[in-house]
């Protein structure tokens, strides 16, 4: 089933490394609000045929929104969409600006799972890279969010930031695990043009660990989370069992989802075409475009089948189960093994993919070296 993508374009303060959609200071949260009303109103019938298995309120940084409006919003998708009675529903936070109130009110309002931006333990790596959290602001918020009936909770980590190293790393994921964290995401550090961090690391003045450093420490982990009790379940990705992420799932299965917000991004089967789409960046286009009632759609492009079939598996190897032979067949007519014969044989010869008679999946060396392994496929 599909799901339901809310984007929050908000921060108090963008972090270092930060190239993701959002704007800091801004204040026009009511008006943004009701926007997002009126384009979930505007898609309703558009969608009306679909149920949503997942909804995901991400940014940005939702929890910044004053109290009162995630309840709003959500009891405008229901009003809007047809989610299912069992529907993951996922809040995004940062420690610093939860309060007892506000998750209180996300349990109300139906929110079932939330996601925690740790991103380290350590108060330097914390101030290198922006965060406006220490590590004790962290884990009273950890324990707000327990105390108001959470028990699904993601932590986010990452690893190859400045001042880090392995220990400092690996207590990262300590932390996160001694306090009851049912699914913990741990991601390297992707240094992204046109961020401050960026350009500190390009003058000189922030030096970042080496990809050998970085390579260990990611691998230090994934054995030390594997000793925890949690599963690799996709590239960066660790979950006790059954509590793995069914938005994200959705994601890497190129299954369908429907995104409202600035920025926000689509895919659907329309009229029998898979067809992306993405609205507008701006914050105040979008405004404007809604304020008109009108989908404030960026671009639209319906995607030809041989390109469907390549997402598939660029979104399914990044799972450590893989791509199941069977789903694929049922998609597109033919086995994705036979599909993609040449590129299939040279990673099962190189090691970096096993074949089974259900699945064709990466190998531990062939996840380290996902791109690489898909120029093949292309």
């Amino acid at each position: 089933m599909p799901g339901l993508y809310i984007h929050i374009p908000y921060c108090k303060r963008k972090c270092a490394y930060c190239d993701f959609v959002s704007f800091a200071n801004r204040t026009d949260h009511i008006p943004y609000t009701a926007a997002l009303i009126t384009e979930m109103r505007l898609y309703s019938p558009l969608v009306n045929s679909k149920r949503f298995d997942t909804v995901f309120i991400g940014g940005g940084t939702p929890s910044l929104l004053p109290v009162g409006l995630v309840s709003r919003i959500l009891a405008e998708a229901r009003a809007c969409f047809d989610i299912a009675e069992n529907a993951e529903i996922t809040m995004e936070c940062n420690p610093e600006s939860v309060t007892e109130e506000k998750l209180i009110e996300y349990r109300t309002a139906g929110v079932d799972r939330i996601s925690l931006g740790m991103q380290s333990a350590d108060d330097a790596v914390l101030d290198a890279i922006g965060r406006l959290h220490d590590t004790k602001t962290f884990v009273a918020a950890f324990a707000l969010a327990k105390s108001a009936g959470f028990t699904n909770i993601n932590v986010d980590i990452m690893h190859g930031l400045p001042l880090e190293n392995e220990s400092a790393y690996l207590e990262s994921v300590r932390l996160a695990a001694s306090l009851g964290a049912k699914h913990i995401s741990s991601y390297s550090l992707i240094l992204e043009e046109n961020t401050p961090l960026y350009a500190a690391v390009s003058s000189g003045s922030i030096t970042l660990p080496d990809d050998d450093a970085t390579a260990d420490m990611q691998d230090a982990g994934i054995a030390l989370l594997e000793s925890l009790g949690y599963r690799r379940y996709e590239i960066s990705n660790f979950a006790k069992e059954g509590f793995e992420c069914r938005h994200n799932l959705n994601y890497w299965n190129n299954g369908e989802y429907l995104g409202v917000g600035a920025a926000a991004h689509s895919a659907l089967r329309i009229n029998g075409k898979w067809v992306r789409f993405s609205n507008k960046t701006s914050v105040d286009e979008y405004l404007a475009f809604l304020g008109e009632n009108k989908l404030p759609l960026e671009e639209t492009k319906e995607i030809e089948r041989e390109d469907e079939m390549f997402e598939c598996i660029m979104m399914g190897l990044r799972k450590t189960d893989g791509v199941s032979r069977a789903e694929f067949e049922a998609r597109f007519g033919i086995d994705p093994v036979e599909q993609f014969a040449a590129a299939v044989s040279a990673a099962a010869l190189d090691g970096t993919m096993e074949v089974t008679e259900e699945r064709m999946k990466l190998t531990r060396r062939g996840l380290d070296f996902q791109n690489e392994v898909l120029l093949d496929f292309m």
